[in-house]
């Protein structure tokens, strides 16, 4: 069993590295407190072509492994974890689109997509269905050549940029059981009655927008139905999340090994009683855990982006790993809070920020309550064993 990443992903990790370093670092703190949008960070990652990260090579992508994949967003989350919000939803739908799309909606899509001269997202949660997606109310009824959408969405990243949006929608309301009827429809920004109408304030998660989007008999045309078919829109959703739980799993790594640079800096550099506090007992405890809990998340992380490369169905492993890698974000930034004692709570350092972004990591890309009766049913059924 080999834990190292090999020389060509080596190079991409270290290429993005610097990137980060040169690009996000010192500007994140700054533009996280005043809202404001990284532009030229975006631009930055369009020129690495990091938008083309889940886009096949024939339509201009980087196709690149899960492995590769999930670096991008454990690097890019160490510097700020908003911006790789914005890569993320884009990178599900792109997957999505890739896998379920049809040859017509491929070739007009992907290509700008993988360059980020367009860019996505992707629209499932309502006021009133976030896990239960079956519990959609948005519906699209068939009207010759189109689709007459009305519904609204909630929480939906990428939401003021993206062109076009995939939108879970109920083609069949009356429909037993619920996902038979569902489907997602390709929405274009420019469609009459879709309106992006409000931002919404959030915790932490920020230098990317979530918003509440509103569609009013929109008309979509029977050509933008994903892969054509209607009543796969739940698996297609529910597939691509795979890809999202790596995601979510690699960039709570990159909190975490944020959260430990930051301690290990303060706790080299902060003295009490004439020594640096690294020396004390009680620190080097928690600087350790720290570290143990880093290393385990990240080896659960690769080890289901791996899984996928070799191409076996991983829902439990991607689970797993999102599970662990989330919950162990959050205790370390906790811990890396105690150590830097009130300045971890001072907006001046970082670590008040990494604690802000770390409890969504336990939420997005299915609650890790959820998740857990999910791998435990894969585990009752025999169609997951751990061993």
């Amino acid at each position: 069993m080999d834990f190292r990443l090999t020389d060509e992903q080596r190079l991409f990790r270290d290429t993005l590295r610097s990137f980060v370093e040169k690009e996000i670092v010192p500007v994140a703190r700054e533009w996280e407190q005043s809202g404001r949008y990284p532009t030229e960070i975006v631009e930055g990652m369009k020129q690495l072509g990091l938008f083309g990260l889940a886009v096949p090579e024939e339509y201009g992508g980087l196709a690149a492994d899960t492995v590769s994949f999930g670096l991008a967003f454990e690097e890019i989350a160490r510097g700020w974890m908003g911006i790789a919000g914005i890569l993320g939803s884009h990178s599900v739908s792109c997957f999505m689109l890739a896998r379920h799309g049809t040859e017509e909606q491929k070739q007009r899509y992907l290509p700008d997509l993988a360059t980020g001269a367009r860019r996505t997202g992707i629209a499932l949660t309502e006021p009133g269905a976030g896990t239960d997606l079956q519990g959609i109310r948005t519906t699209a009824r068939r009207d010759g050549d189109d689709y007459i959408v009305n519904g609204t969405k909630m929480w939906i990243t990428n939401a003021r940029h993206a062109d076009p949006l995939p939108v879970l929608v109920k083609t069949d309301p009356s429909a037993e059981p619920a996902h038979k009827g569902m489907s997602i429809l390709l929405v274009e920004a420019t469609s009459p009655g879709f309106e992006v109408t409000a931002d919404i304030g959030k915790l932490g998660y920020k230098g990317t927008e979530s918003c509440e989007v509103v569609l009013t008999d929109v008309r979509v045309p029977a050509s933008q139905l994903l892969g054509g078919i209607e009543g796969r829109g739940l698996q297609q959703a529910l597939s691509s999340l795979e890809t999202g739980r790596i995601n979510i799993a690699a960039r709570s790594v990159g909190i975490a090994q944020r959260a430990y640079d930051e301690a290990l800096g303060y706790a080299r550099q902060r003295t009490a009683f004439g020594r640096p506090i690294g020396e004390f007992q009680a620190v080097e405890q928690r600087l350790a855990q720290i570290a143990v809990r880093l290393q385990a998340a990240r080896l659960m992380t690769y080890w289901a982006a791996s899984r996928m490369d070799e191409g076996v169905r991983m829902d439990t492993e991607s689970g797993m790993a999102k599970i662990f890698a989330s919950e162990q974000a959050l205790e370390c930034a906790i811990d890396s809070m105690r150590i830097h004692g009130g300045y971890g709570y001072s907006t001046e350092f970082e670590i008040e920020r990494l604690y802000r972004d770390a409890p969504l990591m336990s939420i997005g890309e299915g609650t890790n309550d959820v998740l857990r009766g999910v791998v435990a049913k894969a585990l009752l059924s025999g169609k997951a064993t751990v061993r």
